[in-house]
């Protein structure tokens, strides 16, 4: 059980790294629309972040990215450094 959760928590970890890597990607500003900014708007701001969408393709990366992670641990490929245990 502790190693499943173990699991989720790096998914996490990399779910909210990739989001982030994916998150400029599509997204088009105010100044580039060439749209007029509302009060206390900001010009930086994007017109239609898609949010939805860049959550799902988040989970596919991720997905993609701790398999590899995973194989490379379990299989070994990379050696790592004996880290002693208590």
């Amino acid at each position: 059980m502790k190693l499943l959760i173990n699991a989720f928590f790096v998914y996490m970890i990399v779910w909210w790294t990739v989001l982030f890597a994916v998150l400029p990607f599509g997204s088009k500003t105010y100044a580039e629309a060439g749209l007029e900014v509302t009060d206390g708007g900001d010009p930086g701001a994007p017109v239609d972040p898609q949010l939805l969408k860049k959550a799902w393709r988040t989970t596919w990366i991720s997905a993609i990215v701790y398999a590899i992670g995973y194989a490379i641990f379990y299989f070994r490929l990379i050696p790592l450094p004996d880290i002693p245990t208590q």
